[in-house]
């Protein structure tokens, strides 16, 4: 008879000190060596050498000053670093955030954003102690791209005056489709040198993307636009004649004046920005989870988001967020950990001082060429074509989204798409409760394997160390993607080739499907090998629809298919199974 391991998908309560422990400290605990601050150092340096004009270039896109984007990437990137629940995360201003941001603007003024970004701080903490950070991660795949690539459009639309150097009789609209007309109205004043630099700059960067990965693309193609525009003396706007450059120094903090009614005028802004931030921090967070095989702390990522949207402000600067591209980028630069974080805003600060006049040479055109690139990156083009081909429930939810998000507002469109999302699910539940109902209340015994044998148990071979096979039972679906792709993910860094059985699962969505590829790659990075079993016809339509396609797994119709695929008897594989219960 053999024996069957069985393991929850629920782990035990973490204590509070568990939950809110910065990973600085955890860092130190283990042992912090003077080689690992040398790499922290590097890394801290490559990521600001990235951040220094992406930064200028999302603060003047959200009509703010270009100072303000290296203020919150100092301060607020500091503070993120310093208290925040993942190892690696990078805080500062977001392409995200700028939609959100110059419509505050334009609505409340400058004052009116540096409020609402000291609201979203004291809810971003609130949401933290409440563990809310832990329910964030339950929002559907769909809506993550949906929003992502609205944002894009968003961003890109943004630049395109400064792309083209245009000039508006009046101020530029801040909605989609009023800023196109306001644009095209505009046309005969397309400044010619301004799209030759912006070309320029695009075209370095992607060349040099391409051929040196580790070179800091934007910032050569920023140097070089700048350089031709000074050396040629071109007609362009630049951001000292806009803005009169930036200041060589950081502000002295200051309390804002605030007062009942202006609290409750940017009230919405502020839960805009509370969101937001919330969602960009954790799949960030995510991502470097992804890259690293480590776990952050949700509730204490979103502590540290809060502190820093409070203290930002008060040094001028915007919206503070994590930040996937900035954070991956110090990943791959080597970073040991949120020390790296810390030593690029140290780096930042080191530049302004130092190189701050330099930084009104920089043309309008360069910097939105830099967006236009990071706009074209974010926007999931792949994973948007992917969706749309899935399944009508998945393409719903994802052009609602992306839609709302485009000509709406951003916070509707992800409220609405998640609307969407738990309706789907339950129209799913119903359809796969109907396909069980003709399953008898009790089943006959059946024999041991198919042949009819009965297989003696040895307890030599009833838990191998190297193999393991895991049975998910019940619907796979976006609530519970986090917590059984936390457990999954855990079994490459100790076995040797895994088997998913997927039998007892009546469907699964995008957001499972994408859980199980990201789990896919994982494995295949650490040489383990992946077979997945008893998958419906529909359940391995969704897993090969986002990926999950030979060299990162391998379909069977049943785990002793898979076993003798893998050269192992089937007593083997009964000893050492898993069942991962969704309930």
């Amino acid at each position: 008879m053999a024996r069957t391991k069985r393991e929850t998908a629920q782990p035990r309560t973490a204590s509070f000190v568990e939950l809110f422990t910065p990973k600085l400290i955890t860092v130190l605990r283990e042992g912090y060596s003077a080689a690992d601050f040398r790499a922290d150092v590097i890394a801290g340096l490559t990521v600001a050498i990235v951040a220094l004009p992406l930064s200028m270039a999302i603060a003047i896109a959200s009509g703010v000053t270009p100072d303000r984007g290296l203020y919150t990437a100092i301060v607020g990137g500091f503070f993120v670093s310093l208290l925040g629940g993942s190892r690696f995360q990078v805080g500062g201003p977001a392409g995200a955030f700028i939609v959100l941001v110059a419509l505050t603007v334009e609505r409340h003024g400058v004052d009116g954003v540096i409020l609402a970004t000291m609201m979203a701080g004291v809810f971003l903490i609130a949401a933290g102690l409440l563990r809310l950070g832990t329910y964030i991660k339950f929002i559907p795949y769909p809506v993550t791209v949906g929003f992502t690539a609205g944002i894009a459009v968003i961003i890109f639309a943004s630049q395109l005056r400064d792309l083209f150097g245009l000039t508006l009789p009046g101020h530029e609209p801040g909605e989609l489709l009023p800023k196109l007309a306001a644009l095209w109205r505009a046309a005969g004043t397309i400044n010619i040198p301004a799209i030759a630099l912006a070309i320029l700059a695009i075209v370095v960067m992607v060349v040099v993307r391409k051929l040196r990965p580790t070179w800091p693309s934007i910032l050569i193609g920023v140097t070089v636009a700048t350089v031709v525009a000074w050396a040629f003396s071109l007609p362009v706007e630049t951001i000292g004649s806009r803005f009169g450059g930036i200041p060589e120094t950081l502000p002295s903090p200051v309390v804002p004046a605030f007062s009942f009614a202006k609290m409750q005028a940017v009230l919405p802004d502020a839960i805009a920005f509370a969101l937001l931030a919330a969602i960009e921090s954790l799949l960030s967070a995510v991502v470097a989870d992804g890259m690293t095989g480590r776990r952050h702390r949700s509730n204490s990522e979103l502590v540290a988001q809060g502190v820093a949207n409070i203290v930002s402000p008060l040094f001028g600067g915007i919206c503070v967020t994590g930040l996937i591209a900035r954070t991956a980028t110090n990943i791959r630069a080597g970073a040991r950990s949120p020390v790296a974080g810390m030593m690029h805003s140290a780096f930042l600060l080191l530049f302004m001082l130092i190189a701050a006049p330099l930084a009104s040479y920089i043309p309008l055109s360069a910097l939105a060429a830099v967006l236009v690139v990071v706009a074209w990156g974010m926007a999931e083009k792949q994973e948007f074509w992917t969706l749309l081909r899935s399944s009508w429930g998945d393409a719903t939810v994802l052009l609602a989204t992306f839609l709302l998000t485009i000509f709406r507002d951003l916070t509707e469109g992800i409220l609405v798409g998640f609307a969407l999302g738990a309706v789907l699910f339950i129209n799913r539940m119903a359809q796969a409760t109907g396909i069980e109902s003709g399953v008898p209340l009790a089943a006959d015994d059946k024999a041991d394997d198919a042949n009819g044998a009965r297989v003696p148990y040895d307890s030599n071979i009833a838990t191998d160390p190297d193999v393991v096979v895991y049975r998910i039972t019940g619907a796979f679906f976006f609530g519970a993607a986090s917590t059984v792709g936390a457990v999954l993910d855990s079994i490459a860094d100790r076995h040797k080739a895994f088997i998913v059985d997927f039998s007892a699962v009546p469907f699964l969505d995008s957001t499972a499907a994408n859980a199980m590829h990201r789990m896919a790659v994982k494995a295949k990075r650490k040489g383990v090998r992946l077979v997945i079993t008893g998958a419906s016809r529909t359940v391995r339509r969704e897993l090969l629809m986002h990926g999950l396609r030979p060299p990162l797994a391998k379909y069977r119709e049943s785990i002793s298919r898979a076993m003798s695929d893998i050269k192992m008897p089937l007593s083997e594989a009964q000893g050492a199974t898993n069942v991962v219960a969704l309930r």
